[in-house]
C-alpha cells in the first residue's frame, strides 16, 4: 500500500501531466488574457484549481443532497462566464458583477481599480473550474469513482489537492506568460482598451464553443501527446480504497493485451441501470437475456475524449454484424455531474452517431460489478456468457473485430460475415506501431511483393527488398478475399515495427519462423486462431520469415 507521501507524488505527476495535455486547450485562451494586474494570474488559476477540485470531488454528493438537477454546476459556470465576458467590454458592468466578492481578503489589492480586476480574476477561475473538463487519466478517474460513489476519506481529499497543485502549475505558466503580454499593452494606453475587449469576446467565444461542444471536436483532432506519460501513470497502481475492487475472475484478463481469446469467468450482470437509451420504450436489458449472442459491454463517458475517438468502431461493429448475433451495449458510467443528466448522455449519444442500447449507470452499480476502474473499456462476452477478452482504454480495434468474428462464428458454425469494418484509427500514440496487416485480396493494403497478389493458386517469390510495414510471398498460394492458403513451400517475409508479432491462422500444421537469426516452431491446430511468432516486450524495427506447412490458412498479422 503506497504511503500519502507517495499518493501526493503521484497525484502532483498526474496533474502535471494533465495540465500540459490537450484537454486544456479550450481553456488556456481565457487564462492566457487574464489581465495585466499582477495578481490576477495566480488568482485565476486559484480559482480555477480550487472550483474544479472542489466539483470534481463533492459535485455529485452536494447536488443530490441539494436536490438539484445535476447539469446546474455546469451551467452555472457557463452563465458566469457569458456574464464576465460582458463586462470585460462594458466596465459598469464588470464593477457590478465584482461587488460580490469585495469584502474577502485575499482579493485586496492597493487601488480600486487593481482591486476589482483581482476579484474579477478570481471569479474567472471558479467559473472555468466549473465547466473544465479534463480527460480522465488515471488519477482523475479514481478521485471521480470516489468522489460520485462517497468513499472519501483523508487520501482521497489529499490526492484531490496534489492533483489541483499539479495542473494549476502549467495554468499559471500560461497565465503568466500572458500577464507579461498585457503588461507591455498596458504601456500604451490606446491599446488598453481594445485589450479588455479582446479578452472579453475571448471569453464569450469559450463560453458558447463549450455550450455547443465544438471543443470536443477540437480535443479528438490534436493527437493526445501525453497518452504514455498517462499510461506511466497508471501503472504506478492507485491503492485499493481509492478504486473500485476488482473483479476477482475479470481481473484475470484486465491487463493482458495479447488479441487472444481467454477465459475470463461468467459476465457480471448489468444492474441498477436508472434509465435506457436505444432500446424499444426504454425497455432493460439483462446479460441472461443474450445469451445466445455474442455481446459487447462498452463502458464510456460522453465527455470523455478517449471514448469519443473509440465509438466510431463500436458503431461500425454494431452496423456490420448486429444482423449476425453481435449486440453491443455502451454502460455510460458518468465522470462528472452533468454526465448524470438523461438528455446530456442522448445529446452526446446523437452526436456520436451510437444507435446500439445504452444503460445509465449513474449509480455505479454495473461499474461495481465489473470491477471496472477506466474509461473506455471493453468486455467481449461469448454467446454462453462468458467474458473471453478485456480491452482496457482505446486502440487494439482491428484485434478486437477479430475476436468479435471468431466468436460469431463459433457460435453459428458455418457464418458467412460481412467483410472487416474500415475505420480510421485515431487513437494517439508515443510510438509507430505497424497497423493490422490484412492478407486476403479484398482487404490487403501492405502488399510489397513483386508478383500481384490475385485471389485463386498463384506462385510467388520474394523481392529483393520488402518495404517497411508490408509483406510478400514465396512459393505456391491460393489466396482468397479474406486470406491465403499455403499449397507448396508457402513462406511470408513481413517487415515490421513492433514488440509482439502475432498471425491469424487456421488448419492443421507448423509454423517455422526464422527472425534475429533464430529459428522456432508452432503447432498449429483447429479453427483460426491468433499464434505469437515474435515475442517481445520493446518496440523494434525487423524482418521475419515464417514458412506455413501446406493447407495452414492465415488471415492476418497483428502486432504489440
Amino acid at each position: 500500500m503506497q504511503t500519502v507521501s507517495t499518493l501526493v507524488l503521484l497525484g502532483f505527476v498526474g496533474g502535471l501531466i494533465t495540465g500540459i495535455s490537450p484537454c486544456v486547450l479550450p481553456v488556456l485562451p481565457a487564462v492566457f488574457m487574464a489581465g495585466s494586474n499582477s495578481r490576477r494570474p495566480y488568482l485565476v488559476v486559484l480559482g480555477l484549481a480550487l472550483s474544479f477540485s472542489i466539483f470534481t470531488l463533492l459535485g455529485t454528493l452536494l447536488l443530490s443532497a441539494l436536490h438539484l438537477p445535476q447539469g446546474v454546476i455546469r451551467w452555472g459556470g457557463l452563465i458566469v462566464l457569458v456574464l464576465l465576458g460582458i463586462g470585460m467590454i462594458v466596465p459598469r458592468f464588470e464593477q457590478i458583477l465584482e461587488r460580490p466578492f469585495a469584502r474577502i481578503p485575499a482579493l485586496r489589492v492597493s487601488g480600486r481599480d487593481e482591486s476589482g480586476k483581482a476579484r474579477g480574476g478570481f471569479v474567472l477561475g471558479l467559473a472555468l473550474g466549473a465547466v473544465y473538463v479534463p480527460c480522465a487519466g488515471p488519477i482523475l478517474a479514481a478521485i471521480t469513482v470516489a468522489g460520485a460513489t462517497g468513499q472519501i476519506g483523508g487520501k482521497t481529499v489529499a490526492l484531490t489537492l496534489a492533483f489541483a497543485i499539479g495542473t494549476a502549475i502549467p495554468l499559471l505558466f500560461f497565465a503568466l506568460a500572458g500577464n507579461r503580454v498585457g503588461a507591455r499593452v498596458k504601456a500604451f494606453r490606446t491599446h488598453q482598451r481594445g485589450l479588455r475587449i479582446g479578452a472579453g469576446v475571448v471569453v464569450l467565444a469559450l463560453a458558447v464553443a463549450l455550450t455547443f461542444n465544438v471543443t470536443d471536436y477540437l480535443q479528438r483532432a490534436i493527437p493526445d501527446y501525453t497518452t504514455s506519460l498517462n499510461s506511466a501513470i497508471g501503472a504506478a497502481d492507485v491503492p485499493p480504497e481509492l478504486s473500485t475492487p476488482p473483479n476477482p475472475q475479470l481481473s484475470i484478463c484486465s491487463q493482458d493485451l495479447r488479441a487472444v481469446l481467454q477465459g475470463c469467468g461468467p459476465a457480471p450482470e448489468i444492474a441498477g441501470i436508472s434509465q435506457w437509451l436505444n432500446t424499444p420504450d426504454g425497455s432493460q436489458i439483462s446479460i441472461a437475456s443474450l445469451k445466445g449472442k455474442v455481446v459487447l459491454v462498452d463502458f464510456w463517458a460522453y465527455s470523455c475524449i478517449n471514448c469519443q475517438r473509440a465509438i466510431p468502431h463500436a458503431n461500425a461493429w454494431y452496423s456490420a454484424y448486429a444482423a449476425d448475433g453481435l449486440e453491443v451495449v455502451g454502460v455510460h458510467t458518468p465522470e462528472y455531474a452533468f454526465e448524470h443528466v438523461t438528455g446530456n448522455v442522448q445529446a452526446g449519444a446523437e452526436r456520436l452517431g451510437i444507435r446500439y442500447p445504452v444503460a445509465l449507470d449513474n449509480d455505479y452499480t454495473t461499474w461495481k460489478n465489473y470491477g471496472n476502474s477506466n474509461w473506455p473499456t471493453e468486455y467481449l462476452i461469448d454467446a454462453t456468457g462468458q467474458v473471453r477478452h478485456v480491452s482496457v482504454g482505446e486502440g487494439r480495434y482491428a484485434a478486437m473485430e477479430s475476436l468479435i468474428r471468431k466468436l460469431l462464428v463459433a457460435a453459428k458454425p458455418g457464418l458467412q460475415l460481412p467483410k472487416a469494418t474500415i475505420v480510421d484509427d485515431t487513437t494517439p500514440t508515443s510510438n509507430d506501431l505497424t497497423a493490422e496487416t490484412y492478407l486476403g485480396v479484398e482487404l490487403t493494403q501492405n502488399f510489397g511483393g513483386s508478383t500481384p497478389l490475385v485471389a485463386g493458386p498463384n506462385t510467388y517469390r520474394f523481392p529483393t527488398t520488402v518495404p517497411e510495414d508490408e509483406f510478400a510471398l514465396d512459393g505456391q498460394w491460393s489466396a482468397d478475399k479474406e486470406s491465403i492458403t499455403a499449397t507448396s513451400d508457402a513462406k511470408i517475409r513481413l517487415n515490421f515495427n513492433a514488440g509482439t508479432v502475432y498471425l491469424d491462422v487456421g488448419g492443421t500444421g507448423t509454423l517455422t519462423t526464422t527472425y534475429d537469426g533464430k529459428t522456432t516452431t508452432l503447432p498449429v491446430s483447429g479453427a483460426p486462431d491468433i499464434y505469437p511468432v515474435v515475442s517481445g516486450d520493446e518496440e523494434r524495427r525487423g524482418s521475419l520469415t515464417v514458412s506455413l506447412s501446406p493447407g495452414l490458412t492465415a488471415y492476418s498479422f497483428t502486432f504489440g
